[in-house]
This record gives C-alpha cells, structure tokens and sequence, in this order.
C-alpha cells in the first residue's frame, strides 16, 4: 500500500532531476505516471537539458517501481503540446488526480547586462509554462470536484538572489500564483501548494560555473562544489540535497493525508533560509 494508490499524477519536466524523481517516488507510492519534458537545448542555458532518451529512462524507471506511464515530449512553452499530453493521459488512464508543475530552467547574469530574450526564455518556461500546465489540467480537476496542485519554486520565491533576477522573478510569480489558484480552486474541492526546494543536486546545479560560484574560485570540481554546498544549510552533514527530499514532500502533498493543506510553499533547503547571514562585502561611504 503506498499514499498515491489509485493515483495518476502529471509531471512535466519529468526527463531527468527533480522531475524524474518525482516520477519514480510517485510509482512507488502507488500511481500510474504522464510523464512529459522537452527533448532540446535552450539557448543560454549551460547545463545538460533532459532528451527523449532522458524521458524513456524515467518511464523505464517508473514502471520498475510498480507504475503504469505514459511519457510524452511536451514544451511547456507550447499550451498545444500540453494540451495534447493531458487529452492522451486522460484517454490512456481515465483520469488526472495529481498535477506537479516541475519543469524549470536557470540562467545567470546581472539584470542590467541581460538580453531581452535571456529574461523572456526564464520567465516563459518558469512562470508563463507553469500557468500554461495548470491551465491545461484544472479544467479536469474541476469537472471531477478534487485534485491535488503542486508547483515547484524555489528558496528564491521567498529570498533574492543578486545573480539571477529573472529566474528570483519568475518564482516569486510562481510563488503568487499557487496562493491565487489556492484561492480560487478551494471552493472547488482541488488543493494548491508549492514546494520550495535549495539546492538541490541535479543537471541544473552540476556544470562548472556553479561549481566555481559555489566554491568562490574558478576551476573547481565536484569536490570543492560538495565541500562548499555544506554551508548552504544549518543541518549537519547537509549538502546538495537528493532529489528525492523535494519528491516525498511532493507525494505527501500529493496525497490524501494533506486533505486540509493548501495554499502552502514548503521550504525544503536544510535550513538555508533561517540563517542570519552576512554582508560579504560591506561598503563604507565617506
């Protein structure tokens, strides 16, 4: 018996990280698994992008744990493509009870140095995707009167981040988002909250200029970036995180035993967003 039996959850972003774990945790919890992601680089971004063979693997992956999948490639900068993946997942398993609107990219620059189409790209798949996603299931979760919303933000929905303005934007937009939806589905019986993951180790934090960034040097490597990511939290030990920490809060989120819980962003960064801090660079003016 796992919290998710009976369940089908639509994911998108879904070919590798965050995405494919939730995929997997949700099969072992007992749901069936639409699975979708792109298939494609995007411009600018400088970490490995999830492929149609990414995807395959996560659908091996899911039906090793016990579920049913259906993957399907889907930009969630295209409502069509989204729109298509929803229709054939309801066809194949008669319904939607779960969404998780995980697909995300990141980029770095100084909002002043940014190109128009860099701080688009960000906001098209992060805020813009996740409104799209939600658009194409809610109208199914209210035709049934339940479902469970989840959407991913970030420690940045709820802090800045001085190298990544459109990406800290976009997720406090996601962040607004959840809270409105939350507003307006309860009434309606469907449930809407957030997860908030830190740093989390994934393809999108695993390419040399975060290692570099993150160990304050350039030409770190895997190791200088573990030994840095010990300071990022206050819990002892923890690092990059799995994973699988963002996807059990998702299921839990997910399920039923969260039947009284909505409207919530649950801050997963061991512990990242109580410390005091610092100024590392204080300026005197004279």
């Amino acid at each position: 018996m796992g919290i998710l039996d009976g369940k089908v959850v639509f994911i998108t972003g879904a070919g590798h990280g965050q995405g494919r774990a939730h995929a997997v945790t949700a099969a072992r919890e007992g749901a069936d698994v639409i699975a979708t992601d792109l298939d494609r680089p995007i411009d600018g971004v400088r970490y490995r992008l999830a492929t149609a063979d990414d995807l395959a693997e996560t659908g091996r992956l899911v039906e090793q744990a016990g579920g049913r999948v259906l993957t399907r490639i889907a930009d969630v900068r295209s409502s069509e493509d989204l729109d298509a993946a929803v229709a054939e997942g309801i066809e194949t398993f008669g319904k939607i009870d779960v969404l998780i609107a995980n697909a995300g990219i990141f980029t770095q620059a100084p909002f002043w140095k940014m190109d128009e189409q860099t701080w688009d790209d960000v906001l098209d798949v992060n805020l813009k995707g996740v409104w799209r996603t939600m658009k194409a299931v809610t109208p199914h979760l209210i035709d049934r009167k339940t479902g469970s919303i989840i959407l991913t933000t970030s420690v940045n929905s709820v802090m800045g981040n001085p190298s990544a303005a459109h990406y800290t934007a976009a997720k406090h937009g996601v962040l607004g988002l959840m809270r409105s939806a939350a507003q307006t589905l309860g009434p309606l019986g469907i449930r809407v909250n957030s997860v908030a993951p830190g740093l989390i180790d994934t393809p999108m934090t695993n390419f040399q200029e975060l290692y570099d960034q993150m160990a304050g040097h350039p030409g770190a490597d895997r190791s200088d970036y573990d030994k840095a990511a010990l300071h990022y939290g206050i819990l002892a030990g923890q690092g990059a995180l799995p994973p699988e920490t963002i996807a059990n809060a998702a299921a839990w989120l997910a399920s039923d035993g969260s039947y009284a819980v909505t409207g919530q962003n649950i801050v997963i960064d061991a512990g990242h967003t109580i410390l005091p801090g610092f100024n590392p660079a204080p300026v005197a003016l004279h």
